[in-house]
């Protein structure tokens, strides 16, 4: 066996798919792919239907599933220990390659004998080149270069930029310190002298370290740009989360105490410390200015025009300025400001910003509880009411306003919660481009069909609008800005070619052939898009989500508040009042999935339900696939009235 390809999968069941298609390509005979190669896929417990879809799909694939998600090192072990190919190749499950790279690349190690490990010229979903292709290995210098962005500031400065070797051009053949584990081509041999991945490393820094081990071994690494893949979500897919600050740079802690001794390990340890605690306090900014600016501003608004309205009113209306005790401000705008706020987030007015509807709905909603509070204060807190109605018109004409001038700031329109359609062009011959649009359209994606492009020479004028060679041609006159390209008819290098010339300013995407979805991503800092027909959860929505949550604390709180009442009716006080306090906890929720041994669709997780959409059935003569149909159903067509009457109708069982 020449080669073995190995990827480690987890629940990434759509790029994995894509993935062994153009693997499967690489490796064919009849396509002049190379000979002699097998695939293992090794998945670490995903609940996206991966295995299966790799067992119907790629009977040829060697699969090996996991109960548990072991970790990318062990996952990659348990393959490389069962494989027998002269070169192993570590392959991510986000990642196209071309038709050739594996010759290529194989070609190369033959006649380098040095050559312990290889990696390959990556972009992402937008054409451009990922620098973290090729990089050098960590120290105390590159640590704090690359802590406090003086690599992103230099990044051609060889003194600067040593992590992403900036000053190395990227289209020539270099040796290089560390190569990227989503491509990471390794002589057998050399692995065999070097040693296997560390398991100590679970999911970042193992490329690090293994490609260090290979040249302690006496191998060269090379970074090879004759070939290049298309790595959807590259490095920096999470770096806004801690997960990511505190896994990678623990990784790296792991490493250099591993490889370096003395005053130079403690040093690096120290530097590595401090990154965590600088990169995860920049994460918590970050992510709290993401979550809070747009509330904030909200906020702002309302009150100060709250404090305008106040003395507007009191000298229009009572021609007196100081008419209005000054507690108002302090205390009843800034209950106000916050009731409005809160009720917009409950609304989801934050989940879609965009979303008017939802905005206007969660202030009225507000107002209506301000009113009824305002009924229920003493005389010396309570103001004019019609502040309360003037503080409303002025808080949906200042939120409205706010997101009208934000999304023209951005997008340049006033467009606000408008669904962006693209305008898309699909390449490939006429059966797929109709398979495609009939995709899209089942999946209800927004976007305006221009037209198909004929990946051949000569194409019908009446049916499409040119030819591939003329691609730019017909993306410039029809002013297109999303490409669908048919992996079945279009060879990938003739895409990623197109995606370097387009640039960009072109949003790509990929439709394998017999799939059911079409993939892509704009930016390695994002996760993957995709449109696909596959079912949309109402339970996934974050705002039913919260919803429920909303509903199980407060069916929780006045059960508790009348619990001698319930306790005299209940099969089973003792498991009543323990339900009580674990669904409060969010231990449990009071509906959730009725539990079966043979789930076979993957559904949005839920805490356990003390009840379950099998409520007053007799479970026990119904199948697994009934079972499974009704959690389908309720994960699908959710809705709080839908809790309501099931906690209604299970009242008795609540203590089970």
């Amino acid at each position: 066996m020449k080669l073995s390809i190995i990827i480690v999968n987890y629940n990434v069941r759509y790029f994995l798919e894509q993935a062994l298609l153009s693997v499967r390509k690489g490796i064919a005979p009849s396509s002049g792919g190379l000979e002699g190669a097998d695939v293992w896929v090794v998945d670490n417990n995903s609940v996206d239907d991966s295995v299966r879809m790799v067992q119907e799909k790629f009977p040829e694939v060697h699969l090996i599933a996991n109960r548990d998600n072991v970790g990318f090192s062990t996952a990659n072990n348990q393959a490389i220990r069962q494989s027998s190919g002269e070169y192993v190749l570590l392959l991510n499950p986000d990642t196209v390659v071309e038709e050739d790279t594996f010759e290529k690349c194989v070609a190369f190690m033959d006649a380098h004998p040095d050559a312990g490990a290889l990696g390959v010229r990556m972009i992402d979903g937008s054409g451009k080149f990922l620098p973290e292709s090729k990089r050098g290995f960590p120290s105390p210098w590159v640590a704090f270069c690359r802590t406090f962005g003086l690599s992103s500031f230099f990044p051609k400065s060889k003194l600067f930029n040593q992590y992403h070797l900036g000053y190395l051009d990227e289209q020539e053949v270099h040796p290089v310190d560390v190569l990227s584990g989503a491509f990471m081509l390794l002589r057998r041999s050399a692995l065999d002298k070097a040693g296997l991945l560390d398991e100590a490393f679970f999911m970042y820094g193992e490329d690090i370290d293994l490609s260090y081990r290979i040249k302690l071994a006496g191998y060269q690494n090379y970074y090879f740009p004759d070939t290049t893949i298309i790595h959807y979500k590259g490095e920096s897919t999470k770096k806004g989360s801690l997960n990511y600050v505190r896994a990678f740079y623990q990784a790296m802690i792991i490493f250099a105490r591993k490889h370096f001794t003395g005053r130079k390990a403690q040093l690096f340890v120290a530097m590595l410390r401090a990154a965590i605690y600088l990169r995860a306090l920049l994460a918590l900014l970050a992510g709290a200015w993401k979550k809070l600016s747009l509330p904030l501003l909200d906020g702002a608004l309302i009150y100060a025009g709250l404090v305008f309205l106040k003395n507007f009113w009191a000298v229009y209306h009572f021609h007196d300025p100081e008419y209005y005790n000054y507690l108002i401000v302090y205390l009843n705008f800034s209950m106000y400001t916050a009731i409005w706020l809160m009720s917009v987030w409950l609304s989801g007015g934050y989940d879609a910003p965009g979303n008017l509807r939802r905005l206007a709905r969660g202030l009225l909603v507000g107002s209506l509880l301000i009113a009824a509070i305002y009924g229920f204060l003493d005389a010396e807190y309570r103001n004019s009411r019609a502040l309360i109605l003037l503080g409303t018109a002025w808080a949906v004409f200042s939120t409205a306003a706010l997101r009208l001038f934000l999304h023209f700031w951005r997008h340049g329109n006033l467009h606000v919660g408008r669904t962006r359609q693209s305008n898309l062009i699909i390449v490939g011959g006429e059966a797929e481009c109709d398979r495609v649009r009939q995709l899209l359209y089942q999946a209800g994606a927004a976007v305006n069909y221009i037209g198909k492009v004929s990946p051949r020479e000569i194409a019908d004028v009446r049916t499409f609008l040119g030819t591939l060679r003329q691609l730019g041609e017909v993306v410039q006159i029809y002013k297109a800005n999303e490409i669908i390209f048919c992996s079945k008819d279009v060879p990938t290098q003739d895409i990623m070619r197109w995606m370097a010339q387009l640039g960009p300013v072109i949003e790509y995407k990929i439709a394998p052939e017999e799939s059911l979805s079409i993939i892509g991503s704009h930016s390695k800092n994002e996760p993957g898009e995709l449109y696909t027909i596959d079912i949309r959860f109402a339970i996934a929505d974050p705002v039913n989500r919260r919803h429920k949550r909303l509903l199980d604390i407060s069916v929780a709180i006045g059960l508790l508040l009348t619990l001698p009442l319930h306790l005299l009716w209940m099969r089973r006080p003792g498991g009543f009042v323990g339900n009580v306090l674990k669904v409060l906890a969010g231990r449990k929720t009071w509906v959730g999935y009725h539990i079966s041994h043979a789930r076979e669709i993957a559904l949005p997780s839920l805490a356990p339900g003390v009840l379950s959409p099998l409520t007053g059935l007799q479970s026990d003569r119904l199948n697994a696939e009934t079972i499974e149909r009704l959690n389908l159903l309720y994960a699908k067509d959710y809705s709080i009235e839908k809790d309501l009457d099931l906690i209604w109708n299970g009242y008795f069982d609540l203590g089970s």
